[in-house]
């Protein structure tokens, strides 16, 4: 069965870096266009930055400059390099793929950025 499974998250002051990490299984995962979705405490979920099969990256407006997405096929993994973290940042993280019409999440990882 598609099991995404998140890692990476942490406690990071503002200004710092994180990478996340989600390794992806049960599927063909070099066919399949990856998302990172976040959602903040009394928030909805909102779109982070998606990568295609092909390696076109898009990014929200709130994290262009900060976030990069990237993905290893050979791993079957996909990553967000976070940098300058800011307070509103903090959220639990999510990678996401859909396949056959079906969307599969990760069980997320929190991550907090506070002094």
């Amino acid at each position: 069965q598609v099991q995404l499974v998140e890692s990476g998250g942490g406690l990071v002051q503002p200004g710092g870096s994180l990478r996340l990490s989600c390794a992806a299984s049960g599927i063909d995962f070099s066919t399949n266009t990856m998302r990172w979705y976040r959602q903040g405490p009394g928030k909805g979920r909102e779109s982070v930055a998606s990568i295609t099969a092909g390696g076109r990256q898009t990014y929200a407006d709130f994290v262009k400059g900060r976030f990069t997405i990237s993905r290893d096929n050979v791993k079957t993994s996909v990553y967000l390099q976070m940098n300058s973290l800011k307070t509103e940042d903090t959220a639990v993280y999510y990678c996401q793929v859909t396949v056959s019409g079906r969307s599969y999440w990760g069980q997320g990882t929190q991550v907090t950025v506070s002094s």
